[in-house]
C-alpha cells in the first residue's frame, strides 16, 4: 500500500496470521529487510536489517492507546511483527534475550523511533509527539537462533544483562531526555549505530 504523499509502498500494515511463520535474522542494514519470511520492509535506509529484524510491541500498551485515541486497535495496528501479552516490552532490558515457543531465540535490541510513515499511518494529529511523550515505543529484536513463531507461543526471558538501561530509558534519552545518553554509549545490546549516536551527541550535550 502506498499511502498519501509518499512515492514507495510500505510494510507498516501487518494483519494477524494464524499460521506458523519462519523467523532469521536478515543481514545487514541496508541489504537485509525483515527476520520473518513473506514480511515487506520497503526502506532499507532507515529499516529492517539484524538490529531492527522483529519489532514487539504490547498488547497492554495498545489497549492504553485504545483508550487514549477511542478506537479499537487489532494487534499488528503499530505495525508489529509481535504483539506480546503479559510482557511489559518497553522496560524490557537492551540485552536481553527471549526464547519463544522453546526454539527462536531473540536479543532486545534498540527501541522504535517513530518515524513520519508510522504518523501518517495513523492518521492522528500531533501523533509523533504524542508517542514520544508516552515513551513506550515497543521494541526491535535481533535473531540469535532462527525459528518459527506463531500466535499462542510462549515468551521466556532467559537472559538479561547486569545493567539497568530499558528500551524506554533508551528511547527517552534519543528524544527527549538527552542527559541520559551517557548511559547508552556502552550498552552492547544496543546497534552499533545507536551508540554511536550516543555517543556524538553525548560529546554535543557536554561540550
Amino acid at each position: 500500500m502506498v499511502l498519501p504523499g509518499h512515492r514507495r509502498p510500505t510494510g507498516i500494515f501487518k494483519h494477524p496470521v494464524d499460521h506458523a511463520v519462519r523467523v532469521d535474522a536478515p543481514g545487514p542494514r541496508g541489504v537485509g529487510a525483515s527476520g520473518l519470511v513473506g514480511d515487506l520492509v520497503s526502506d532499507l535506509t532507515h529499516h529492517g536489517g539484524d538490529d531492527q529484524a522483529v519489532y514487539a510491541y504490547a498488547r497492554e500498551d495498545l489497549d492504553w492507546w485504545e483508550r487514549e485515541l477511542g478506537k479499537p486497535l487489532s494487534d499488528g495496528s503499530f505495525g508489529e511483527n509481535l504483539t506480546t501479552a503479559g510482557i511489559n516490552v518497553s522496560q524490557a532490558l537492551v540485552g536481553e534475550q527471549w526464547l519463544i515457543g522453546g526454539g527462536l531465540l531473540l536479543q532486545v535490541s534498540d527501541p522504535r523511533l517513530p518515524c513520519r510513515t508510522f504518523a501518517d499511518a495513523m492518521h492522528e494529529l500531533g501523533w509523533m509527539k504524542r508517542f514520544v511523550q508516552r515513551a513506550a515505543p515497543g521494541s526491535y529484536l535481533r535473531v540469535l537462533r532462527a525459528g518459527e513463531v506463531q500466535a499462542g507461543d510462549s515468551i521466556v526471558v532467559v537472559e538479561r544483562p547486569d545493567h539497568r538501561v530499558t528500551v524506554s530509558v533508551a528511547f527517552r534519552a534519543l528524544t527527549t531526555e538527552p542527559d541520559l545518553l551517557d548511559l547508552l554509549v556502552d550498552v552492547e545490546g544496543l546497534s552499533s549505530a545507536v551508540r554511536e549516536t550516543a555517543r556524538r551527541r553525548t560529546v554535543a550535550v557536554e561540550g
